[in-house]
């Protein structure tokens, strides 16, 4: 019912286009002209009359002249148009596009014109070739759960499927003769490049191995003669140009390890010339020959260049806001009670009152309750103990006693329906966006009991739902992830049953090919009486009649029309509280009726008073690239008033660095976090100098809850500027990704974010252009700027920022970056000259890991030891370790990566640092951020300015951070050493001062 409204937002993406272009033209908007002379990982394909190319540079196809030239775009750059196959009379040019979501073929018309929609469906289609005579297109699809080879009559687009093996089969290319097609496979048995019959598909159809090889293969092409086939190899050290002989299967590397040869099929201009793309290059080649002739293109690209007022701080109010951080609400099985998490500490809301009691307070946190059948007791997870655990609460005592203590750190715990154990996962160190284990704890444990007390129920989860028992005890229903392939790491989430008593797993979903909520605490929650199953799917909540199995019958209804996350059923099955966006309500199954809680619940900043001079022997102030020596900064509560040279005697509290270097707070620009890894992660933040965060991704309540907590000073913590879930397509993969299907649900998410004062909104690989473009123009309209791994044509409708050079992409390979880590001219320049922001997340890409191989005193840092376990430290330098010795060049394409960093800065480009912690580790890995550009040939002041100055550009926040000056905040680091000369001695912190309140390091990193 809803994928109509997707596709007609997608499909209206050429109309977007020719509009932009009319008023950019109307409007005068000033605009810039990019000569694009490289692509980064292109694709070509030649005419069948030798004479014109067709290109698919960024999204876009173009067509130029076999001789080079000025060329000339096709299709409109919102559908991410990939690996042109042209039609073997010339007219027609087939490709896979992304207008609607999800990758399928269509046609263009070879001059332009309208395009022609070929397959369609909740699949993707992938990588078209004609064959010789026109009457049928091969591509790949995962149309049958993994990707295999189809077959597409173009009269009447009948679709036969020619392979069925179990892995995966792509890149089909027919022969010259059109009898056979060449595939590659990534089968687990027997991997390499393969050659079939199409019209003998049946049973007896026969596959040949032609090429068997575990190096990763992409592009196969037929040498005209038939004799061999071309391919891209991409191996430990290269990714080169490779050739087998059809005969005796031999096989030849063409191209040099310098090479950075593109993973698509070459063409031929006869039996002795091929064309391919390598590294940034069209390049046309004779067999036998050492060197290539490079054919010369330009691109012009233009770009808009519009400006939209940013949302502003207020960073000195003190005026106390409602507290919207409300994380796990749960209804007591009576229905007379709300208990949540807030300010780090549990509360509880009795029914008909607005202010709620609060039952724990200090410094450590306490989340995630959840309440006993009889409504005695609550099951919650505290660090009182270091680490996340689970614990007890009885209410009509008030004591608390620990139930569950692991060395990871545990969350949602869950009582099953007797009371008598309680269900919890146990996470690894990505927190929420890694694995997690489920196990079940015994209540009534006692030590003379010849069963254990916790037992492992499943093996590690990806990211699932908090767990939900059914009635009977014996199965245990969740949200996870279920891929299409795996071949690429997308699916969707649906309901997983997980049986206790040895039946298999089992996926059952109400809305196949369709996304359940972010996979947090939104469902699936069954009912009490075990005959039916909550759950939140577009951001509205729904129930479906199950069995005493968990097997899904009848039809779901929906229960609610607004935002909805949370759901907990009262004990008679009759009702459900929820989440609406900000406010608490209840809906009621038998009428409809919903019911509002309202709260009086409220926090506000913490500021200090009086005076704190700061007698610096050396300042960086952020802006200069020198020192200013000898100085006094006089802090007036928090904010900077003065910066003078030193003088004794002046009034306020002194704090001597008369020895040490001043430098700004740092800003770590891509992190994502979660309350599971307790309160010490606000210490660690800091420790590291770090007092501002920007987080791409998030459950909005978690992140708020840091956020009310750290600004608030109920715990120490850095100033967190947050968005909500991963805003993505169709198609989604991490918990926090938030499945758009549709406008209003769009809508609902869009407003959310206004309501719950997001900075930033972040869109993920699976979200089209057209709806992308949308959801731009609202984050603008509401001072927002708007993030994504995109590029182009991103920047072309004004999305603010990109995240990663590297990253994950819905292609299977980057438009910014090729295998050997290398990006081209139209990466370099497009970034500098439209100043979209890159944060590059060199030490996820490799950076951490590099320098922790060439200097492993980098595990003895003393903030590092004091978060992070040995047996955790022993095997991230075990992996480091791993990876370098199964990939040779590991180091040196780092090294690429690096040079690109170099290319971006020297363009004037605008870069910022980040990390993707905890993919590496929180804090740190900033440091070897750092480290990394300066390795890359940056100036130690040029790799500070992007952790500070630029960062506070970027978040929109440079009136107030980024820099050491008179009436800005007061956030900077005491460090010991020189760090404008060694970037390493930005890590020797002994004191931080955030918001003007002064933090020694001993007091970070001691535990409270």
């Amino acid at each position: 019912m809803r994928l109509p409204t997707v596709l007609r937002v997608a499909r209206s993406g050429l109309i977007l286009f020719f509009l932009q272009i009319h008023q950019i033209r109307a409007s005068g908007i000033d605009s810039i002209r990019v000569t694009v002379t490289e692509g980064t990982n292109m694709a070509a394909d030649l005419s069948p009359d030798k004479t014109k190319l067709v290109i698919d540079l960024q999204g876009t196809l173009w067509v130029l002249p076999i001789t080079g030239g000025v060329a000339k775009p096709i299709t409109d750059n919102l559908g991410d148009c990939r690996q042109p196959s042209w039609s073997p009379d010339g007219s027609q040019i087939a490709f896979h596009a992304f207008w609607d979501g999800r990758y399928h073929i269509w046609t263009v018309p070879a001059i332009g014109g309208k395009p022609k929609q070929l397959t369609s469906g909740l699949q993707d289609d992938r990588e078209p070739y004609w064959s010789p005579d026109g009457k049928h297109i091969v591509f790949s699809s995962d149309r049958s759960g993994n990707y295999d080879i189809w077959q597409l009559a173009v009269a009447d687009g009948k679709l036969t499927q020619l392979t069925t093996d179990s892995g995966n089969d792509f890149n089909p290319a027919f022969s010259a003769d059109g009898k056979q097609v060449a595939f590659v496979s990534d089968r687990t048995d027997a991997p390499g490049v393969y050659v079939l019959t199409p019209d003998a598909a049946s049973p007896n159809t026969t596959e040949k191995l032609i090429s068997p090889s575990t190096a990763k293969l992409a592009g196969p092409s037929w040498q005209p003669t038939g004799s061999h086939l071309y391919y891209n190899a991409l191996t430990k050290s290269q990714s080169g140009l490779e050739a087998v002989s059809i005969t005796d299967g031999k096989t030849q590397m063409l191209t040099d390890a310098t090479e950075d040869v593109f993973p698509f099929r070459a063409s031929w201009l006869s039996p002795t010339e091929y064309v391919f793309t390598s590294s940034g290059l069209l390049k046309r080649r004779k067999i036998g020959s050492a060197t290539a002739q490079t054919i010369p293109f330009q691109a012009i690209i233009s770009l808009p260049r519009t400006t939209y007022k940013r949302k502003t701080y207020d960073f000195d109010s003190q005026t106390a806001q409602a507290v919207k951080g409300i994380k796990g609400a749960a209804i007591s099985p009576d229905g007379q009670q709300i208990a949540f998490a807030a300010l780090g500490d549990l509360w509880l809301l009795a029914k008909g009152t607005k202010r709620p009691e609060r039952l724990t307070q200090g410094p450590t946190m306490e989340l995630e309750p959840s309440w006993s059948p009889d409504g005695t007791k609550l099951a919650y997870v505290s660090d009182r103990n270091g680490n996340m655990d689970v614990w007890i609460r009885d209410l009509k005592t008030g004591q608390d006693r620990i139930l569950v203590n692991m060395a990871d750190d545990l969350h949602y715990p869950i009582w099953s329906p007797d009371g008598s154990k309680i269900a919890f996962y146990q996470s690894d160190p990505r927190n929420a966006w890694g694995r997690s284990t489920l196990y079940t704890a015994d209540v009534t444990y006692t030590a003379d009991v010849t069963v254990p007390k916790t037992q492992k129920l499943h093996e590690s989860v990806f990211v699932p739902s908090q767990a939900s028992w059914s009635a009977n005890g014996k199965t245990i229903a969740l949200s996870a992830l279920h891929p299409y392939s795996s071949r690429y790491r997308e699916g969707v989430s649906e309901v997983l049953l997980l049986s206790l008593d040895g039946k298999n797993d089992r996926y059952v979903t109400p809305a196949p090919g369709h996304s359940l909520a972010t996979r947090g605490q939104n469902g699936p929650v069954w009912s009490p009486d075990g005959t039916k199953m909550a759950y939140v799917l577009d951001g509205l909540l729904y129930v479906t009649d199950v069995k005493a199995d968990g097997s899904i019958v009848g039809t779901p209804r929906q229960l609610t029309s607004e935002q909805t996350d949370t759901p907990t059923w009262t004990g008679d099955s009759k009702s459900l509280l929820f989440l609406a966006t900000d406010v608490l309500k209840q809906v009621y199954l038998a009428d409809g009726h919903v019911e509002t809680h309202p709260m009086e619940l409220t926090w506000q900043s913490s500021q200090p008073t009086g005076v704190v001079v700061v007698h610096a022997g050396r300042l960086f102030d952020g802006k200069a690239n020198t020192y200013r020596n000898n100085v006094d900064i006089l802090i007036d509560g928090h904010r900077i008033k003065a910066i003078e040279p030193h003088k004794t005697g002046r009034a306020g509290k002194l704090i001597d660095a008369s020895t040490k270097t001043i430098i700004p707070g740092l800003f770590e620009m891509h992190t994502h976090q979660h309350s599971m890894v307790g309160e010490k992660i606000g210490r660690l933040w800091l420790s590291f100098g770090i007092t501002s965060v920007r987080e791409p991704g998030a459950d909005p309540y978690d992140a708020l809850e840091r956020k009310e907590s750290w600004a608030s000073g109920t715990r120490p913590g850095p100033r967190q500027f947050f968005t909500g879930g991963l805003t993505d397509g169709t198609r989604i993969y991490y918990g926090a990704a938030t499945s758009i299907n549709s406008d209003e649900q769009l809508d609902r998410e869009l407003n959310r974010s206004v309501k719950l004062g997001y900075d930033l909104i972040k869109t993920y690989v699976r979200m089209p252009d057209a709806m992308q473009q949308r959801i731009t123009a609202f984050a603008h309209a509401n001072g927002m700027p708007v993030s994504s791994h995109e590029i182009f044509p991103a920047m072309r409708y004004d999305v603010d920022a990109v995240e990663h050079i590297g990253g994950t992409s819905r292609r299977g390979y980057s438009p910014k970056i090729t295998a050997m880590n290398r990006s081209y001219q139209d990466v370099i320049q497009l970034l500098a000259k439209s100043g979209m922001n890159i944060t590059p997340t060199a030490s996820l890409q490799g950076g951490f890991s590099v320098l922790g191989t060439k200097n492993p005193s980098l595990y003895n840092n003393r903030q590092y030891k004091a978060f992070y376990s040995e047996e955790y430290s022993n095997a991230l330098q075990a992996s480091a370790a791993q990876y370098a010795k199964i990939s040779p060049g590991y180091l040196t394409n780092f090294g690429n990566l690096q040079k690109g960093v170099k290319a971006l800065i020297d363009a004037g480009a605008h870069v910022t640092t980040g990390t993707d912690s905890p993919f590496v580790p929180y804090g740190l890995s900033l440091h070897t951020e750092l480290q990394s550009f300066v390795g890359a040939g940056l100036t130690p002041y040029q790799a500070l300015r992007s952790a500070t100055l630029w960062a506070a550009e970027t978040v929109g926040v440079s009136k107030d951070l980024g820099s050491i000056e008179p009436g800005k905040l007061a956030d900077l680091v005491i460090v010991n050493g020189d760090p404008l000369s060694n970037i390493t001695d930005a890590l020797n912190v002994e004191q931080v001062i955030k918001n003007g309140e002064v933090f020694l390091i001993d007091q970070l990193l001691t535990r409270p």
